[in-house]
């Protein structure tokens, strides 16, 4: 049978922290600007399409 050993992800070759971080903040920033932007869009509709 495969054994289940606990990987230890701090020791493991080939994690690139950094550009982690870097995707992560890139993907909040997407998120909260894209936010934004449906909100703005929906608040146009609403005063314009009314």
């Amino acid at each position: 049978m495969a054994e289940h050993n606990e990987v230890a992800y701090t020791t493991a070759e080939g994690n690139d922290y950094p550009a982690h971080e870097q995707t992560y903040e890139g993907f909040i920033m997407l998120v909260k600007y894209g936010t934004a932007a449906v909100i703005f869009i929906l608040a146009m509709m609403a005063i314009f399409l009314t």
